[in-house]
């Protein structure tokens, strides 16, 4: 059995070798809290390893962020630094690799002034367009990765000792990424193609539009001519492969804007924004979120539904077998990037523009026209379980089974 040293050098060398692919003189950024610095430096050392020309790292502190939101005046959470938004634009520009490194404690601001959430939030999407414009078309190569901190090993594993229990949540997570094969590169090669199957067939059907059954969900949700669907792996626009989420065990595409119809429930909380939003039921007419309902985060979900025109409407679908590795673990991670891949979900906001064919070459306006979704932010948000159906309908009404109790009928 690999020491944890030795699994978390494998764990770095998979995010910089199959997450990002870093090539040689390229320049790599990490985001990441100041509670994972040995897993930093090691990221930092497998890129230059493998060619890189220079490694930034941009920290945050959690504790710092919390004294921000209880003590700062409230016009601080109205701007983003605009040398920051511009740095990240200008190193997209010029093709660098992005890692994220997500390890927050998932209660970090709860009990914190929701009003002072919303607007942080609503002022970095604004001035964080242009970048993640990059991101979300796939221009640059990125990935986002998990790693354990004392706050959400706890949450995760409140009954256990802190050092246990971050211990527990680091196993989990080498797991989960496929760390503890024999071979983790090949193993995620094999993984890839394996989904890419689903993609394949998928896509061959080119469906009308997909109709979601399962207790306290009855959703309607078209599909715009020419979608794709897309599995694992993506390729950047200088020709890069690379894995965008590790762990995944989805398959994804875009909703119509305006196809969506019906009410869809929540199965899994939802961490966003450093709190929790739980058991909320969403309702859909013509594509808009007309009634919001939760019994935990309400407040919190509305500002984020309330962010711009286009976060009142979907921009993923993304299907995942309720047996997925993760899902059969039974732990609930309280972490999108973990939860997302135990659950079919859906997410609120800007749709992706490679999920439909010649996206990437569309101005914004032929975009809107076919149907794709344009907003500041995007958020998923899980909606599976063991008793869910997804069927598929055909431009022709043909209805054909692609889940069936929560997983693959296809």
């Amino acid at each position: 059995m690999s020491s944890f040293t030795e699994k978390l050098h494998t764990y770095a060398q998979l995010a910089v070798e199959v997450g990002v692919n870093v090539q040689k003189g390229q320049h790599v950024v990490i985001n990441a809290s100041t509670d994972v610095r040995e897993l930093v430096r090691l990221l930092a050392k497998h890129s230059y390893e493998k060619g890189a020309k220079n490694v930034t790292v941009n920290w945050q502190d959690d504790e710092l962020s919390r004294l921000k939101y209880e003590m700062a005046p409230f016009e601080a959470f109205e701007e983003y630094p605009e040398w920051e938004a511009k740095g990240k634009e200008e190193l997209a520009k010029k093709g660098a690799a992005f890692i994220s490194v997500v390890s927050s404690d998932p209660d970090l601001l709860k009990g914190t002034d929701g009003k002072r959430i919303a607007a942080f939030q609503k002022a970095a999407g604004k001035a964080l367009h242009t970048y993640r414009q990059y991101i979300q078309s796939d221009k640059v190569s990125w990935t986002v990765i998990g790693a354990a901190s004392t706050g959400w090993a706890k949450k995760v594993f409140p009954d256990q000792p802190e050092e246990t229990a971050v211990q527990l949540l680091w196993e989990e997570i080498f797991k989960t990424t496929r760390v503890n094969e024999e071979n983790p590169v090949e193993a995620w090669k094999k993984h890839d193609l394996l989904l890419n199957e689903k993609v394949k067939i998928l896509n061959s059907k080119q469906f009308h539009k997909l109709l979601y059954k399962a207790s306290g969900t009855n959703l309607t949700i078209e599909l715009p001519k020419n979608h794709k669907w897309v599995g694992p792996s993506s390729v950047s626009d200088l020709g890069i492969t690379f894995i965008a989420n590790m762990p995944t065990e989805e398959v994804y595409t875009v909703p119509k804007k305006n196809g969506v119809n019906g009410i869809v429930t929540s199965t899994k909380p939802l961490s966003y924004a450093g709190n929790i939003i739980n058991k909320f039921t969403l309702t859909f007419s013509n594509g808009r979120i007309v009634k919001i309902k939760a019994k935990e985060g309400e407040n919190i979900l509305k500002s984020l539904i309330a962010t711009d025109e286009g976060s009142q409407y979907l921009g993923e679908v993304a299907l995942v077998s309720h047996d997925s590795p993760i899902s059969k673990s039974n732990i609930l991670y309280y972490n999108t990037l973990f939860d997302e891949n135990a659950s079919n979900h859906l997410a609120i906001g800007s749709g992706y523009v490679f999920n439909i064919k010649r996206g990437k070459e569309m101005s914004d306006k032929e975009l809107e026209l076919a149907g794709i979704n344009k907003s500041i932010t995007h958020v998923d948000f899980m909606i599976g379980s063991a008793e869910m159906n997804i069927d598929g309908v055909t431009e022709k009404g043909e209805q054909v089974p692609i889940f069936r109790n929560g997983n693959w009928a296809i």
